[in-house]
């Protein structure tokens, strides 16, 4: 087992409290304690992003403390366990999480304009789970 905060308010760091055994975004679900990589607890899960039959973990869209969601990519997650997920951003950092954005009705690209990356297509699909368009 691992010790680490993940009870409490907000912005708590507690100390020594058991988060759990190591885990898989697999069996993670929506009021999973977000921790941050300096200890803070920053919120909690909303969303679980991936697709479950290829094995492709995306990312998460979590509520900060402030109430807000943020799309957190995959890159920015270092581990599950049971009862947290922990993040490799520090409690700074997950206050500039970009929010989940809408998805447009179509995707092309025409003259300068380059296809949307990956990360604005995990933003748009976070927007459509949010908001209930996926």
């Amino acid at each position: 087992m691992t010790d680490s905060p993940v009870t409490g308010a907000a912005g708590d760091i507690l100390v020594g409290m058991d988060r759990g055994e190591p885990s898989s975004w697999l069996v993670a679900h929506p009021g999973l304690a977000v921790i941050a990589s300096d200890g803070p607890h920053v919120g909690s899960v909303l969303h679980v992003l991936g697709v479950e039959a290829e094995g492709i973990f995306d990312g998460l869209v979590i509520d900060l403390a402030s109430g807000r969601p943020a799309f957190v990519d995959s890159e920015d997650v270092a581990a599950f366990y049971e009862q947290a997920v922990q993040l490799r951003l520090d409690a700074a950092q997950c206050e500039f999480l970009p929010a989940p954005q809408p998805a447009p009705g179509g995707l092309s690209a025409t003259g300068d304009t380059p296809p949307p990356g990956p990360l604005q297509r995990k933003l748009h699909r976070a927007w459509e789970l949010i908001s209930g368009q996926g």
